[in-house]
């Protein structure tokens, strides 16, 4: 066997997530049906923003392609924070969420619904957009990768979760590199880019605080039940710079929703 390469970015499967040639080895969770059978729908679909399943190798590993190109890990290089490629990351979830469409998510059994008021029949959600789980070639996404996490969920809250992150939505204290100081101009574009409209709009907004407590929810629990990973992040800042910007919610829903009018 080609000799294996660990890759770097994420949290729950850190240090667990190798490259072996052309392919990527990650560990099976009790969930991985459900993921399974998404990427084969949008295999069969023709969608190419998101690795190929090719079965499961002999230490029990998942096996998928790998997809050439960057993910955006800390420090984050100046191109990825751009509106450009934000916009690019945009457009790329539209693309995913039609992919979607006709799948039947509601057959499977997925790690962490998402809240009742934020799911669609129609469209399956990746539910974690972060900065490196989006694969750019020459500064534009190209490719989702790491669906541990997708479920039914709906348009709005795949935005909100994506929006929070790459705008980002948070305090200013919190937002070390150019975006700083730009988060809800850049929410309002990254909206746009994505085309809601109507009532998903006003959605979107009450998603931004649902995804947040939704995620870190997922992120306390596993530090507080030992996943290495997620300690690391939970119990060095994490919680803190959660709660700060939870409180930054609090403070500027309301301008969030001008920003959208």
């Amino acid at each position: 066997m080609t000799a294996e390469q660990p890759l770097l970015g994420g949290t729950a499967n850190r240090g667990r997530v190798v490259r072996v040639g052309a392919t990527v080895r990650r560990p099976l969770r009790p969930t991985s049906a459900a993921t399974h059978a998404l990427l084969r729908h949008l295999e069969s679909v023709g969608f190419d923003g998101a690795p190929r399943l090719l079965g499961i190798d002999e230490q029990g590993r998942e096996v998928l392609s790998y997809i050439e190109g960057e993910a955006v890990i800390a420090p984050y290089p100046a191109w990825a924070m751009t509106e450009e490629a934000m916009v690019s990351v945009a457009r790329l979830l539209r693309n995913y969420h039609q992919a979607t469409l006709g799948f039947r998510a509601d057959l499977h059994v997925w790690s962490d619904p998402v809240p009742l008021r934020f799911r669609s029949d129609r469209v399956t959600t990746h539910n974690d957009p972060n900065l490196d789980n989006v694969v750019f070639r020459d500064g534009r996404a190209v490719a989702l990768i790491d669906f541990d996490l997708a479920s039914p969920g709906s348009h709005a809250w795949d935005v909100a979760c994506a929006a929070r992150l790459w705008a980002p939505l948070r305090t200013d204290a919190d937002v070390t590199d150019a975006r700083r100081g730009l988060g809800i101009e850049r929410f309002r574009r990254f909206v746009d880019a994505y085309g809601l409209q109507g009532e998903d709009r006003a959605l979107v907004v009450d998603a931004v605080p649902a995804t947040h407590d939704w995620c870190y929810a997922i992120v306390s629990e596993g530090a507080q039940g030992g996943n290495d990973g997620f300690a690391d992040y939970w119990w060095h800042g994490g919680a803190d710079r959660a709660a700060r910007t939870r409180a930054w919610y609090a403070s500027n829903l309301a301008m969030l929703r001008e920003a959208l009018a």
